[in-house]
């Protein structure tokens, strides 16, 4: 495994997921995608590219160096025809270790008629090997993903380019998802989580928290600043008395620059009673601005993000901590800057 071809990513924990031709061509890229995405594996830095005839040589170099395959003397030109000129979709996965074993399992058999249903080839596969033998080509199976961590080193260098800078620039693609106490005790954070992903966003890194009050403070340091707004109210003790020793769901949301406003658009206004339908709160919100108010506590809005990329990098900052600093690297393996960078 040379680090000459592609330094600076673990690759213990990415693999590359290459969607095939025949993907593309029946349309079933996002579906794909998707399916990869729902069991769990942030799904990143997807790029369609147009396959130069040695890009594929080094894929399959296994097979092509095989002397054991009988088919050797033809190998070559299948694939040649297969992907010489013809438009993919390659995608980068980020998981735990053995991240390239479940998305493996994921897909299924290399035969689609031998894949169980619930698998990729299983749920969407329409050839078979006995048809492509019987055609003399490479079966037609959707996709493929690296075999082990040095398979998706050298398929990273083949498809994406040695030395490639991925674009991530800081928090502009990160924002923080606080499901807030009310989520929780109302059992909405799944649903929460799912609506935001719905979106085209990658929600990964989910962890629940039971708050410190300096948490609390810190995230709404605003209100304390100007609780001079609120003359009826005792700021601190309504943060403590919301959040204090309550359980909370945090996550980290992946995607394209503009990701924060996305974001605040889909989860609407903060007095629920104004929240569009088909916002978060406008959906799921069940208290009021004026009732609030009248009882002199904060009004219970269900969920928060960040609202730029600074906010984005003190909230890491504040429920995730130092401790875990091994989250800023993104889903496509570039560090993002330490919490307090550029304060």
């Amino acid at each position: 495994m040379s680090g000459a071809v592609v330094d600076g990513i673990d690759f213990d924990h990415r693999a590359v997921i290459l969607c095939k031709p025949d993907a593309v061509v029946r349309g079933l890229v996002n579906r794909i995608l998707g399916m990869i995405s729902d069991a769990g594996i942030a799904v990143t830095d997807r790029m369609d590219l147009v396959a130069q005839p040695w890009q594929p040589h080094v894929v399959y170099r296994d097979l092509l160096a095989d002397t054991g395959r009988r088919d050797l003397r033809d190998l070559p030109a299948y694939i040649d025809a297969a992907y010489a000129g013809q438009t993919i979709t390659v995608a980068l996965a980020h998981g735990e270790p053995g991240v390239h074993a479940r998305i493996r399992q994921l897909i299924g058999h290399t035969d689609p008629t031998l894949a169980v249903p619930g698998t990729i080839r299983g749920d969407f596969g329409d050839d078979s090997t006995a048809a492509a033998r019987a055609e003399r080509r490479l079966v037609r199976n959707l996709v493929h993903t690296s075999d082990d961590p040095a398979g998706a080193r050298r398929e990273y260098g083949t498809w994406y380019g040695p030395g490639r800078t991925l674009r991530v620039s800081d928090f502009d693609r990160c924002s923080m998802i606080l499901c807030k106490p009310d989520a929780v005790q109302r059992g909405l954070v799944d649903a929460v989580l799912e609506r935001i992903a719905a979106a085209g966003v990658t929600v990964a890194n989910r962890m629940d928290v039971v708050v410190q009050p300096w948490q609390a403070h810190v995230h709404y340091w605003d209100l304390l600043v100007d609780a001079d707004w609120f003359p009826d109210r005792n700021i601190p003790q309504c943060l403590d008395d919301a959040y204090a020793g309550k359980p909370v769901t945090v996550a980290l949301a992946y995607g394209e620059p503009g990701i924060h406003p996305l974001l605040r658009q889909l989860i609407g206004h903060f007095d629920p009673t104004r929240a569009a339908a088909g916002t978060i709160r406008g959906d799921f919100g069940n208290d009021s601005l004026e009732a609030a108010l009248a009882e002199k506590r904060l009004v219970h809005n269900l969920v928060h993000t960040s609202d730029d990329p600074d906010a984005a990098r003190r909230d890491f900052g504040t429920w995730f901590g130092a401790a875990r600093r091994d989250l800023l690297t993104s889903p496509t393996g570039v560090p993002l800057q330490p919490a307090h960078a550029n304060r």
